[in-house]
């Protein structure tokens, strides 16, 4: 069944290292048309850019379309979470990694993707809050910020998303621990660890995480400690996957669910947010149930 809305905004940024966008807006809105009045396409010059104009669009638009990349939508994220009217929201994966939108079941063939749209539904969707900034799919720190720091910008346009894995073998070989304070649920852990995920989606650098419990619509996240970066970490995380698993075993990990939690470092940590680093540690972290509405697949 088509869903239909009155006006919708698509928000697009040709200066993104992005050299195909007349193409992927050819595959896209004449498929989007068809069930929207009124479609205006936005060309964003810069992140304030597209701020700005997200929340002059949620005032008059029924539906936000985001053609781009992870970085993208967190930045739009930003502008429209805090605000009173929030419209519904759509992704077109039109990055690297394209990760929340891999957790939606979105198709990363651009056309398909549309097409599903315009056949989806719409879901509330739980998205993280710390301090001011509010973030859909992570936060981390430690290996993840440092292995995001490490990605070649050249190879990034070049490569895609083979650039973070080779970002990441040369990550795991500086890895350094750091002492951490966790306080969630009424319990206090504490230790040292190379990575610490607060996860929202399933999915980072276009893997999906052995975490069968991983629901960006349950109202909680899932917290990941990793103490060192090794093989018996990496066995510890797949056996996540059986939901049988008993964590109290682990030598290498921790994980555990929680809606809010307080997070402390011997020193302070870049944090890593959807890919996006301006924030450092301690963080005051909450998980604000359904708090936005978006179009997804109706075929999941």
């Amino acid at each position: 069944m088509m869903v239909y809305f009155d006006k919708a905004v698509l928000f697009y940024n040709k200066n993104a290292g992005d050299a195909d966008m007349e193409q992927k807006l050819a595959q896209t809105v004449p498929v989007l048309s068809q069930s929207i009045k009124e479609l205006i396409l936005i060309h964003t010059e810069s992140e304030e850019d597209l701020q700005n104009r997200c929340r002059e669009a949620a005032s008059v638009a029924d539906l936000i379309i985001i053609l781009g990349g992870d970085g993208t939508v967190h930045t739009a994220i930003n502008s429209i979470a805090p605000l009173e009217k929030r419209p519904v929201l759509a992704i077109l994966p039109g990055g690297t990694s394209n990760d929340f939108s891999r957790t939606l079941n979105t198709s990363q063939k651009l056309d398909e993707a549309a097409r599903s749209l315009v056949q989806g539904k719409i879901v509330p969707v739980d998205i993280g809050k710390t301090n001011e900034n509010f973030f859909l799919n992570f936060w981390g720190i430690g290996l993840v910020s440092d292995t995001s720091k490490n990605v070649d910008e050249t190879q990034k346009a070049n490569l895609g998303v083979l650039s973070y894995f080779m970002s990441t073998l040369r990550t795991i070989r500086e890895a350094e621990s750091f002492t951490y304070e966790i306080q969630a649920d009424g319990e206090k852990r504490e230790g040292e660890a190379v990575l610490i995920f607060v996860l929202n989606g399933r999915f980072v650098g276009t893997r999906r995480l052995p975490i069968d419990s991983l629901d960006p619509q349950d109202g909680k996240a899932d917290v990941l400690i990793a103490r060192n970066s090794n093989l018996a970490s990496l066995r510890e995380l797949m056996s996540l996957q059986n939901p049988e698993a008993d964590v109290s075993q682990f030598t290498e990990l921790d994980h555990f669910r929680t809606s809010e939690l307080d997070i402390r470092t011997g020193t302070p940590k870049e944090i890593d947010m959807d890919g996006e680093m301006y924030a450092k540690t301690p963080s005051h972290i909450q998980v604000l149930p359904g708090h936005l509405q978006f179009l997804v697949p109706g075929n999941d």
